[in-house]
């Protein structure tokens, strides 16, 4: 797995080329600024990025905006978002194009490199990995919108750890529920939300857009 990386401070970029490739994804790019990030994306076309929002030359949102003008180039392009805060309004433009491959991680609560390295092999392959406190923001300025207002409170807690990643097994464990219960909330949620029918997989980040975007 090829993988780009853009983040300012030079041990802490330096400390995720070394734990990237200690577990076998090879780092192609390790850039600093907004323009070269740019630029190693679209040369380099990897399977994922890992970004920082606030890159040189500014310091604002060079790495959201390289990232946002890459995946118009590139459709689909995976970008996991390393930041110091919860940015709302950058979650959501990396969420505005409706596909998948996205991730939004605080930098102070990646706990572990195990944990890392799964959220950077999920955005990877298209799927999603929010850290909850992302999730709790945008759920809250998301709460009166249809048809995720539809949901129960059950259904959105299923809903919320699907945005993390959590597979069904892994949810029924953290609620408490069998994985066949787990199964009927996600076809109730697939269905309050109009998704048909179709690859699972690709129902599941529908859905966690559909959660996430604002209507």
């Amino acid at each position: 797995m090829r993988v780009v990386i853009a983040e300012d401070l030079h041990l802490l970029r330096e400390g995720l080329v070394h734990l990237l490739r200690a577990h076998g994804l090879d780092v192609v790019a390790a850039v600093e600024s907004g323009p070269e990030l740019l630029e190693a994306l679209l040369k380099e076309r990897p399977d994922v990025a890992v970004v920082d929002v606030r890159l040189p030359p500014t310091f604002t949102d060079e790495g959201l905006q390289a990232s946002l003008t890459a995946r118009k180039r590139i459709p689909g392009l995976p970008v996991l978002v390393l930041s110091q805060h919860v940015e709302q309004l950058y979650a959501r433009e990396l969420l505005a194009d409706g596909s998948g491959g996205i991730g939004y991680l605080l930098k102070d609560r990646v706990f572990n490199g195990e944990q890392f390295i799964d959220a950077v092999k999920r955005v990877a392959a298209g799927g999603t990995a929010m850290d909850p406190e992302v999730i709790a923001k945008l759920l809250a300025s998301n709460a009166r919108n249809e048809p995720v207002g539809r949901l129960t409170p059950r259904e959105r807690e299923v809903l919320e750890l699907m945005a993390e990643g959590r597979s069904n097994a892994a949810i029924g464990q953290r609620l408490y529920l069998s994985e066949s219960a787990v199964g009927k909330h996600t076809a109730n949620i697939f269905g309050k939300l109009g998704l048909v029918p179709s690859d699972d997989d690709n129902r599941r980040v529908l859905a966690v857009l559909a959660f996430l975007n604002e209507k």
